[in-house]
């Protein structure tokens, strides 16, 4: 089991913040990356200090990610369906 800093169920995405321990744990990072991808999630990962100096780009990133893992929008209700 693993817990993530932030996710997003619906949209199957993984949001981790990393400050410098993270660089003594790179290989499990990778393995737990590793696994959560083979899940179906996609892992962003942001230094903690890019998080605090750059919160807008942070932000856009992950609602640009958000939006290209949006579901495509349902088909047309089928006849008598929807009415």
């Amino acid at each position: 089991m693993y817990v993530a800093d932030f996710a997003c169920i619906e949209a199957k995405l993984v949001v981790e913040v990393d400050g410098s321990q993270h660089q003594e744990h790179r290989a499990y990072d990778l393995k737990r990356e590793e696994y959560l991808t083979e899940c179906g999630f996609q892992v962003l990962r942001f230094w903690d200090n890019e998080v605090l100096a750059q919160t807008d780009a942070v932000l856009e990133t992950i609602s640009r990610v958000l939006t290209s893992r949006r579901p495509h929008p349902s088909l047309p209700p089928q006849a008598g369906e929807g009415s």
